[in-house]
């Protein structure tokens, strides 16, 4: 009897102990590890927002270019369209 006792009171304090840590990993979640996440994804969607904007600011430019001297861009064009077919040769 002394021995199931024993194992009982074990098996209780196992379980105790892993409701405790169970708690402390759901506080750690909530208190650190969201927050985190939430800054992470904030910053990253403003990273986009930032991005998307050089992107499209650069897009007219190089537009801008073209249709200001669009010889010099044919020429461009198949300048590097000749070095892309010797490459792939």
């Amino acid at each position: 009897m002394t021995l199931a006792t024993d194992t009982h009171g074990k098996l209780e304090d196992a379980q105790a102990q892993i409701a405790r840590l169970r708690e402390q990993v759901e506080t750690l979640m909530k208190d650190r590890v969201t927050p985190a996440l939430a800054d992470f994804a904030g910053r990253a969607e403003s990273a986009v927002h930032t991005a998307s904007g050089v992107v499209r600011d650069q897009a007219q430019a190089v537009s801008g270019r073209v249709k200001d001297q669009p010889i010099i861009a044919i020429m461009i064009a198949a300048a590097v369209g000749w070095v892309i077919g010797r490459m792939m040769r």
